[in-house]
C-alpha cells in the first residue's frame, strides 16, 4: 500500500481519469512547484477502476473551467488543517472564453486580436463547443 503523508493545506485533485492526470500536471506546472506535490498514477477506484490523483501541499488557483474540460468528473478537494472543507464536483461549463480557439480562419477572431474566443457547450455527450461568432464545433479537450 502506498503511503503519502497528509495535506495541512492545499488541495487533491482526485477522480481524473486515468492517464489525464499528467495533462493536469503539466498544465498547473507542478513539475517546478517549491512545495510538495504527490501525482498518482493508476489508483485503485471502487467506482472508476483506475484513476489519477494529485495531492497539493499548497493552496493555489486553479482555473476549474479547464479542469472542467480536460475531465469533467474531478472532484477538487480543498483542505485545510488536514481536513476537507470543502467538496468541488466538477462539469463541462457552459460557456468558455479565450479557453479553446477557434480554428476557422473566417472567424472574426481570426483577424481581430480584442475579440475574445467565445464558446457555449454544445453537446454534453459528446464533450463539444460551438463558437458564438462563427459556429466552428471545437472539442473540450482541444484547449490552448
Amino acid at each position: 500500500m502506498l503511503n503519502i503523508a497528509k495535506i495541512k493545506n492545499g488541495i487533491v485533485i482526485d477522480h481524473i481519469k486515468a492517464g489525464l492526470g499528467i495533462r493536469i500536471f503539466n498544465w498547473l506546472g507542478l513539475s517546478k512547484a517549491p512545495y510538495t506535490v504527490a501525482f498518482v498514477v493508476n489508483a485503485s477506484s471502487e467506482h472508476m477502476g483506475r484513476k489519477d490523483i494529485i495531492k497539493i501541499d499548497n493552496t493555489i488557483t486553479i482555473n476549474l473551467d479547464i479542469l472542467g474540460l480536460i475531465d469533467p468528473n474531478i472532484t477538487v478537494n480543498i483542505i485545510e488543517n488536514e481536513k476537507i472543507t470543502r467538496k468541488i464536483k466538477l462539469q463541462l461549463p457552459e460557456r468558455v472564453e479565450d479557453i479553446l480557439i477557434c480554428k476557422n480562419p473566417r472567424c472574426i477572431t481570426s483577424t481581430e486580436a480584442y475579440v475574445p474566443h467565445i464558446f457555449h457547450l454544445e453537446n454534453p455527450e459528446q464533450r463539444t463547443y460551438r463558437c458564438e461568432y462563427c459556429d466552428e464545433i471545437r472539442f473540450a479537450g482541444d484547449f490552448r
